[in-house]
């Protein structure tokens, strides 16, 4: 394997976009990243496009990078179409890595792109149903329905419906189950959860490409209305619209371009890509995001002490927390003392979603892993304005998508260096 390199990104301001097609979402990002890396179109050799939902929401399948590249100009290399849930981003930045890294290529393009909004709200929320062993679906939901009655914990809504729509994502109750549960061992408060999600809005209120930006106070947070307890609606990531490109290229590539003459930006050196999917585990058994997470540091040759900032899957805020404990920034159970320390907070010890992460900057689904990278690209080369962490130099990306029983379906972890 060779070393490859991220040039140029580009991503949209996520949100809600009804008037944009999706070919212009992806032709605003591609066009940014192209242009950040000083690379004319005809410089790419193949393309890897994620997209997790499209065909549900628009009817659009088996072509989208097809569609909307051929709208920006590009033809006739290998296009490759990504879908892998909500890892759908970073799963093509893998595949561009490999391609890169192996010797197959020298200029790739890796793509994410979603476009979440419909008029029909429940039809949105029912997209995410398929990124579930569906046949399985009604002994999950029936799992789930030990969790406290509407009455109970003031659900907005009641379930999450019974074929998979309804006023929220069935996601949000796996994630509250899996909440009171790690409530329940390692007695986290509903406050620590709060707290993460009112550091992320901070975060996003600085970054002018997140959906939301306005700061929120952990008070505002608990005092939003309960989702499935004990999430609250802040605690939540939205559904939104937008697309985010990065474009991979090789040493030798980088030598051909300064011999053009070509004023690159500092290049970002890829030092681990590693993509898994859960399995069926023991009890005591390391979770799948460890076990790749410890793979990603052993091909970088680093630990988790050694990271600068990260950018973390916090579809909900207990997610955040969570992870803190499954990528080893601290020992199981003790997300809570992460919290209480301020070190994941911009300004501390290693922040964490300095971009408002899923919650604030938001989550079009297939676009997130790579708006992930634009991130941690952007703080590698100082140019975050705001959120800037001082000094970074190494940052992990973690991005995580479906669920197939109690495992993600697919999670990507990259690390990058200065």
């Amino acid at each position: 394997m060779r070393d490859a390199y991220v040039l140029g990104v580009g991503m949209t301001r996520f949100g809600k976009h009804l008037e944009r097609s999706m070919k212009s979402l992806a032709a605003e990002a591609i066009t940014a990243a192209l242009e950040d890396a000083g690379v004319p179109r005809d410089d790419l050799e193949a393309a890897f496009v994620g997209n997790a939902v499209q065909g549900l929401i628009s009817g659009q399948e088996c072509v989208r990078g097809q569609v909307v590249l051929r709208e920006c100009g590009i033809g006739r290399i290998p296009v490759i179409n990504v879908e892998n849930a909500c890892a759908s981003a970073s799963t093509a930045l893998h595949l561009a890595w490999q391609s890169v890294a192996g010797g197959f290529r020298d200029c790739a393009l890796a793509v994410g792109m979603e476009k979440l909004f419909h008029p029909d709200k429940a039809r949105s929320f029912a997209a995410f149903t398929g990124a579930v062993d569906v046949e399985l679906l009604e002994a999950l939901k029936a799992m789930l329905a030990a969790r406290p009655s509407k009455a109970a914990s003031g659900d907005e809504g009641g379930p999450a419906g019974a074929n998979g729509g309804g006023p929220r994502s069935l996601f949000m109750d796996v994630y509250a189950a899996a909440a009171r549960h790690h409530m329940q061992v390692y007695g986290t408060r509903a406050e620590h959860f709060a707290a993460i999600a009112a550091k992320n809005s901070f975060h996003g209120s600085l970054n002018p490409r997140a959906q939301y930006q306005q700061a929120r106070t952990v008070e505002e947070v608990l005092a939003s209305p309960v989702i499935a307890a004990p999430l609250t609606r802040l605690m939540c990531s939205p559904i939104g619209d937008g697309a985010a490109a990065a474009i991979v290229v090789s040493s030798d590539r980088l030598a051909a371009l300064r011999r053009r003459g070509v004023a690159l930006p500092p290049p970002v050196r890829i030092a681990a890509s590693v993509l898994g999917s859960g399995r069926d585990r023991a009890a005591g058994e390391p979770s799948i995001v460890t076990e790749v997470a410890r793979e990603a540091y052993e091909v970088a040759g680093i630990g988790p002490e050694d990271v600068d900032v990260a950018e973390m899957h916090d579809a909900t805020a207990p997610a955040e927390l969570m992870l803190y404990e499954e990528l080893g920034l601290c020992a199981e159970g003790e997300g809570k003392r992460l919290v209480e320390s301020g070190e994941t907070r911009l300004g501390g010890r290693r922040p964490v979603n300095v971009s408002g992460g899923l919650i604030a900057k938001g989550h079009p689904v297939g676009a997130t892993g790579l708006a992930q990278v634009v991130e941690l690209v952007d703080q590698l080369r100082g140019r975050a304005g705001r959120r800037q962490v001082a000094g970074a130099r190494v940052a992990l990306a973690e991005n995580a998508g479906g669920a197939v029983r109690a495992e993600p379906a697919a999670i990507a972890v990259h690390v990058l260096v200065a």
